[in-house]
C-alpha cells in the first residue's frame, strides 16, 4: 500500500512541478510583452511630440510669411 501512496505521490508531484514551470513560463512571457508594450507606448509618445513641436514650428513660419506678404501689400 505504501508503494502505490509514493506512485500516487510521485505522479501528483510531477504534475504540480510541470503546473508549476508552465505558470512561471507564462508569467515570464507576460513580464516580456509588459515591457515591450511600454517601449512602444514611450516611443510613440516622442514621436507625437516631435510631431506636434514641428506642426507648430511649421504654423509659426507660416503665419511669419503671411504677416510678411500682407506687410508689403499695404
Amino acid at each position: 500500500m505504501t508503494q502505490t501512496y509514493n506512485k500516487s505521490r510521485q505522479q501528483a508531484e510531477i504534475a504540480f512541478d510541470k503546473a508549476r514551470s508552465q505558470s512561471l513560463g507564462k508569467t515570464r512571457v507576460v513580464e516580456e510583452l509588459d515591457t515591450v508594450v511600454q517601449a512602444r507606448e514611450q516611443k510613440t509618445a516622442r514621436l507625437k511630440k516631435a510631431r506636434l513641436e514641428k506642426e507648430m514650428q511649421d504654423l509659426a513660419a507660416k503665419a511669419s510669411e503671411t504677416s510678411k506678404k500682407s506687410g508689403k501689400k499695404a
